[in-house]
């Protein structure tokens, strides 16, 4: 795992954590800029997933170990925030509900915090890699419907979808380090790692951009898993706030952290 900074280390830092088979900078080029106006920006980037890392990914246990080392090492056991992007959001539940970091606040970037046993998760997970594996590594699906399925969406004037493949990074950065073994075990691990219930860490206020899109469900699940988060509710898709207003993003963000 590696931690890349922008920015004024005299500053607070932010930490910023990506979704599930997402570059590290591609996830958050957009508000890189913006933020470190006022934040140290520490972006995370997993075991198996930096272009420097010869290693695989192995668990979700394992890399917020490595975070919360990184963190106690190198600021003092203090951040003033952290983001995290779809399956970035269980890392921040993880590093709240530990306690073996300070953190001011958690924010909750529309992640879904799904869980499965290990059968479906096993299934799941390889069906992910097969989908996807040939579209991270060279651009395209191996299925013929998925590629035309996706020259159609990359066709369509609706900003989303672009603006959601630009999150993963695979339309600016080179991806094809990345093995089948870190996609499966970054995907499986999170569904099979339990998410405690009613989080609460005196310490750390928990922020959750709710994409009232996703359904009803997820605000149910973001009122299970933390006692007394404050809600953004946003008309929106997952992720669409960071992926296509950053400016607005980057704006709540340093509302809430500042």
């Amino acid at each position: 795992m590696h931690i890349h900074e922008f920015g004024d280390n005299k500053k607070p830092v932010i930490l910023l954590l990506p979704g599930t088979m997402c570059h590290w900078k591609g996830n958050y080029d957009k508000v890189i800029d913006t933020l470190k106006e006022d934040f140290l920006v520490a972006i995370v980037a997993y075991t198996g997933f930096d272009e420097s890392d010869k290693e695989d990914y192995k668990s979700v246990t394992d890399e917020v170990a490595k975070i919360e080392d990184h963190v106690n090492a190198n600021y003092g056991g203090h951040i003033r925030a952290a983001y995290g992007c779809s399956l970035g959001g269980t890392f921040v539940a993880h590093l709240t509900a530990r306690h073996n970091i300070h953190m001011d606040y958690g924010i909750i970037g529309s992640s879904d915090l799904d869980q499965a046993g290990n059968f479906k998760a096993n299934l799941m997970a390889s069906l992910m890699v097969k989908v996807t594996y040939n579209f991270i590594h060279t651009g395209k699906y191996n299925s013929g419907f998925m590629q035309k399925r996706y020259e159609k969406q990359m066709a369509d004037p609706d900003p989303y979808n672009k603006a959601f493949v630009g999150i993963t990074g695979r339309d600016k950065y080179d991806m094809s380090y990345i093995s089948k073994e870190s996609l499966k075990q970054q995907f499986k691990s999170d569904l099979v790692t339990p998410l405690p219930k009613n989080i609460e860490n005196v310490e750390t206020k928990i922020h959750v951009f709710y994409a009232k899109k996703m359904g009803d469900k997820y605000l149910d699940r973001y009122k299970t898993v933390f006692k007394d988060p404050v809600i953004h509710e946003q008309d929106m898709r997952h992720e669409e706030f960071l992926g296509v207003y950053p400016e607005q993003w980057c704006k709540l963000v340093k509302e809430i952290a500042l």
